[in-house]
């Protein structure tokens, strides 16, 4: 027997959602109901105002709720007795959600260690070297690298590495003078950046793993000696042949990884990616999803990274959303396409979801002058019991507004129609009310200013009132 569901929506979206449903539920295993709830607009619903509303859910086995609905759902699961979930936040996604069972990707597997430099270690005190290591690790980091500059004392090392380890960091320790590594191995570093067949004496004097690296630049021999001099100690170490910058042999480097992990399949291997995201000029997400795709096929175990140039400053969270997503793909046997949004900070796959056609449709159901704004193919629409207007630059717009005696309406209008001018030209999801989505690219912004806006406006209503009055 098919599984019932229950679509649960407001009056604006009640036809759009059943021309959603009738074309996806012939190839779907359950058959569906839909219940207006009597709000105008679908996202004002919460758990309180459906208790009161809806009376049974019938034969109903699973409540859908339109995806920006707030509030603590167990309070319907434990009044009607059956599931109910979120679904996108907007109906055009439905075969999407469906598309996946109704469940989210599972993003929770990976099996890449991340290691976050912080570069610049020496010029911080330990307060900000914390603080950093705190900053990274809410980014996905596995393990703090300190990175020791040439020629800059670094007299807080060894402070530095005990306060990390105090506070259960994993720690790295990046330096080419083997005085550094010593010392940091001594004092508890768990990983040294970097020894080479040369220096492997002091993986012989500290506990630390090192990270083996050519004793000449592109030698894969001279890496082939210290790893298999390791391997002949018995002692456990991470080989990196080191990735070159584009264009200087960057091509060959991968190279030089596939011939590593083909000679040595089960040993551990690091990608340095900071040659690439910090000396290019392009956006690191792109960029990270094509090396995370590598280092993904070549099962790499470990990655470097650092965000010391303002446009790779989200690099660390790019890295641990690109290993989840690449290691879903691949172990689904499926191409890395409908995981996350979170490597899409430009463009969304699906910008326009209504046509020009279909929100002029919705527009006449408007029977109140409150503005509402979409973002179609044809530019910005907005409309409300008046009509409707399109262009593509908001300052067309205005006119049509009458919000000249109204300033915080005119504020709130000019937020809004600002974001969707950066949507129909960036080619992104717009959605009224809500901020932009730059994936992990950027920090998600609080309600705390949208709540500010709201009462300064009713303060102003009711200053305004009062003069009337």
């Amino acid at each position: 027997m098919s599984e019932q569901l229950l679509f649960l929506t407001g009056k604006l979206a009640e036809k759009s959602l059943h021309r959603v449903l009738q074309q996806l539920q012939p190839s779907q295993p359950w058959q569906y109901r839909i219940h207006q709830i009597g709000v105008s607009v679908a996202a004002l619903m919460t758990p309180q105002l459906i208790a009161r509303r809806l009376p049974s859910t019938g034969d109903a086995q699973r409540m859908i709720l339109p995806g920006l609905c707030q509030g603590d759902l167990s309070l319907l699961e434990q009044k009607y007795g059956i599931p109910v979930e979120r679904g996108p936040v907007d109906l055009k996604d439905l075969p999407q959600y469906f598309g996946r069972g109704g469940k989210a990707p599972d993003l929770s597997g990976q099996d890449v260690m991340i290691f976050a430099e912080i570069v610049e270690a020496p010029q911080l005190n330990i307060e900000q070297i914390l603080a950093r290591a705190r900053h990274y690790q809410q980014q996905g980091a596995d393990v703090i690298d300190l990175g020791c500059l040439p020629g800059v004392p670094f007299p807080h090392l060894a402070e530095a590495i005990q306060s990390l380890k105090a506070a259960g960091y994993r720690v790295s320790v990046d330096s080419l003078d083997s005085s550094d590594l010593l010392l940091a191995g001594k004092h508890g570093a768990d990983f040294l950046l970097s020894l080479n067949e040369k220096t492997l004496w002091i993986a012989d004097e500290v506990p630390s793993v090192p990270v083996l690296i050519p004793a000449r630049p592109r030698s894969l021999p001279s890496l082939y000696r210290a790893i298999e001099a390791m391997q002949n100690k018995g002692l456990p170490f991470i080989a990196d042949p080191i990735l070159d910058p584009i264009p200087f042999g960057f091509a060959e480097s991968i190279v030089r990884y596939h011939k590593l992990r083909k000679r040595y399949p089960d040993i551990t291997v690091m990608m340095g990616v900071g040659n690439l995201t910090e000396l290019t000029d392009a956006d690191t997400t792109g960029i990270n999803a094509m090396l995370f795709g590598v280092i993904t096929e070549l099962k790499l175990n470990a990655v470097l990274t650092t965000a010391v140039s303002a446009h790779a400053s989200q690099a660390v969270s790019e890295a641990d959303q690109a290993r989840r997503i690449m290691y879903a793909a691949r172990e689904d046997g499926r191409l890395p396409r409908g995981y996350s949004d979170a490597l899409l900070a430009l463009h969304d796959r699906r910008p326009f979801p209504y046509t020009a056609e279909e929100i002029a449709e919705l527009a006449t159901a408007i029977k109140d002058p409150s503005f509402r704004i979409q973002v179609s193919g044809d530019g910005i629409h907005i409309y409300n019991r008046d009509g409707e207007h399109v262009a593509t630059d908001p300052f067309e717009l205005y006119p049509y507004l009458g919000v000249a005696d109204d300033a915080s309406h005119a504020f709130y209008l000019g937020v809004e129609l600002a974001r969707a001018q950066i949507a129909w030209q960036l080619k992104k999801r717009y959605s009224q009310d809500e901020p932009l989505s730059w994936g992990c690219s950027a920090e998600a912004l609080d309600a705390a200013g949208k709540v500010a806006h709201r009462d300064a406006s009713l303060q102003e209503q009711r200053a305004r009132n009062k003069e009337k009055g």
